[in-house]
């Protein structure tokens, strides 16, 4: 592990240098000055430091800074505020002490230093740094873990909210979503609307085509409505077989109706041909829409009743249309 002397003298720079490499410390780097100790430290730019530290011995008289103040300057510099830091003090210099440990200083060593004291302080600050490099290591992946699970879980929560086969919603994110947006507009005492969606004669068109075109039509249709809603907070998703449903926050009746007609004109757009229809010679679709300002004693079910009992009128009035009604 590399220990930075700072020492003024050149004899004390070289006893310590002969005191640790004896004890078998072979990477100890030294600087005369705190000026010499900031550039090989890359106090001013990281990019030019000489190398990584792990303990530094640092005289409290050095002249051009002071102890003290070299200390601190250290310390305050996140890359560096984990490397201990020891002072060498003379007799003169303890009353210094306190103020260099509010600097930063985790320990120190009397001048001249005697042999046991130095490397046991040494050790100890060595271990220091072993022990703060460690656990910042675990913390490091232990946030690694939790953001890897995190994104796991996101991506699992994703899956599980998307119907297979058309990689929209799915029954399950629908009924959540419409139950947090109707406590949403309960409290706002704003609008909510739903469109119920049918594909029109869906049944003769796997039965002409086979199911395998059916898959591919119930996709294209689902991107078509996925397309045809432009706010971030209105939901498409497949409520079951051919049948998919619409959310639209805040939308009011009128605002739904202009969706739903866009959502129809969107997918007969798409020309899927379709032989085996009685109302056109490709895909369309029939649409109810129901809108309410929801109340304290009713539920989401109330207003997907409405929409499903506009979208049975759609298809009892001749199909690929949009119906509204109001009130859940």
């Amino acid at each position: 592990m590399a220990i930075l002397i700072v020492e003024n003298s050149p004899q004390d720079r070289e006893h310590l240098t002969s005191l640790l490499s004896a004890e078998g410390y072979t990477e100890v780097v030294t600087a005369g000055s705190a000026r010499h100790a900031f550039q090989y430290l890359g106090l001013e730019d990281p990019a030019q430091a000489a190398a990584d530290v792990d303990l530094i011995l640092l005289d409290m008289g050095i002249p051009d800074k002071g102890g003290v103040e070299a200390c601190a300057l250290i310390s305050e510099r996140d890359r560096l505020r984990d490397v201990p830091i020891i002072m060498l003090v003379s007799g003169a210099e303890t009353d210094e002490l306190e103020a260099a440990f509010k600097a930063g200083a985790v320990d120190y060593v009397s001048k001249p230093p005697r042999r046991v004291e130095l490397l046991a302080r040494v050790r100890a600050g060595l271990r220091i740094k072993r022990e703060v490099d460690r656990r910042r290591a675990c913390e490091k992946e232990s946030f690694e873990v939790t953001r890897l699970l995190d994104a796991a879980y996101q991506r699992l929560q994703r899956i599980s909210f998307l119907d297979g086969l058309t990689e929209i919603a799915n029954r399950r994110r629908f009924d959540e979503f419409i139950d947090h947006e109707w406590r949403r507009a309960l409290r706002n005492s704003s609008p909510l609307s739903m469109i119920m969606i049918d594909i029109d004669f869906f049944k003769a068109f796997n039965d002409t085509y086979g199911h395998q075109h059916g898959d591919d039509c119930l996709r294209r249709v689902a991107g078509a409505l996925n397309v045809g809603l432009h706010r971030p907070g209105d939901l498409a998703a497949r409520y079951g077989g051919e049948e998919f449903a619409v959310v639209l926050a805040g939308a009011n009746r009128a605002g739904a109706v202009v969706v739903a007609e866009t959502l129809r004109a969107k997918v007969e757009a798409l020309a899927i041909p379709h032989a085996g229809s009685r109302v056109s010679d490709r895909i369309t679709i029939s649409l109810g829409v129901g809108t309410t300002v929801p109340a304290a004693e009713s539920a989401p079910s109330a207003l997907i009743a409405v929409a499903d009992r506009a979208l049975y009128q759609a298809k009892a009035a001749g199909r690929n249309r949009v119906t509204a009604a109001q009130g859940a």
